[in-house]
């Protein structure tokens, strides 16, 4: 089940209180039950699949085709569809429906959503580039990108120019963000940090497609709960740390008196 995803809605953003003394910004998002519309076998496209639906949409929105398949997998519409590759299509019937459990034993997501659109910009704003002088023979141009083009070779601008243009509004994914925690009674989902979008934006969840080697902030809350249970090993481990500075700080000495001597 780990390789399909979710969908959801950004809700907004939240802090967490953890007892070490940590404060953690979370984004809120409400999570769609998915429900398993159709089965895709080796022996119709080659590979096996599953087609997920999503949300909820009125049957006079829907063409004269989707209304046919709706018809005939004898299920009410989706307002999203989804296809999901697995591993073993025996596990999936048509019908079924999961939600966040399918996250239970995942650290890591990566969400897709579309950025907030801020408009048109010019090139200090959307590119950060520094601008032309304020003085000097500037005029009515501080702002502006500078030249565009080359010369008569190649006599031309270069597609993918950073230039002024319509800034945001483009789908953008955020890799490995921690699951700090999930509610699956109201199907929400607690993630570290901000995700692009405005509220109520759509966004779409899945197991992390980059292994990572990380401790999340919920195994270092527990490490040192362990260590405040054990004072004896804290003392211990504070001993070394300033012997280990203390050397460092009489190499460093060392270093600056031998400089001293050469100099003179």
């Amino acid at each position: 089940m780990t390789n399909i995803g979710l969908i959801g809605t950004k809700i907004g953003m939240s802090r967490e209180f953890f007892p070490i003394g940590i404060s953690v910004p979370v984004t809120v998002i409400k999570i769609e039950k998915g429900r398993v519309i159709d089965l895709i076998t080796k022996d119709k496209r080659g590979y096996d699949a599953i087609k997920v639906g999503f949300g909820k949409i009125k049957t006079s929105k829907l063409t004269k085709s989707m209304k046919g398949f709706y018809s005939k997998k004898s299920t009410e519409p989706k307002k999203y569809l989804k296809e999901y590759r697995v591993e073993n299509i025996s596990n999936f019937k048509e019908g079924n429906e999961f939600g966040l459990e399918i996250f239970k034993d995942v650290k890591f997501v990566d969400v897709t959503s579309k950025s907030i659109g801020k408009g048109f910009a010019g090139v200090m704003k959307r590119h950060n580039f520094s601008g032309l002088r304020a003085s000097h023979g500037v005029s009515v141009s501080h702002r502006s990108g500078g030249s565009t083009g080359q010369r008569q070779d190649p006599g031309k601008v270069f597609k993918g120019k950073k230039m002024a243009g319509h800034m945001g509004d483009k789908i953008r994914t955020m890799l490995n963000l921690e699951i700090i925690k999930s509610d699956l009674n109201n199907d929400l989902i607690y993630l570290k940090g901000s995700i692009p979008g405005s509220k109520n934006t759509l966004v779409f969840l899945r197991n992390s497609v980059k292994k990572i080697n990380k401790k999340t902030i919920l195994e270092k809350n527990k490490i040192v709960e362990k260590q405040d249970k054990n004072p004896e090993k804290m003392s211990v481990t504070k001993e070394k740390i300033t012997t280990k500075v203390e050397q460092k700080k009489e190499e460093i000495i060392k270093k600056v008196e031998k400089k001293g001597i050469k100099s003179k």
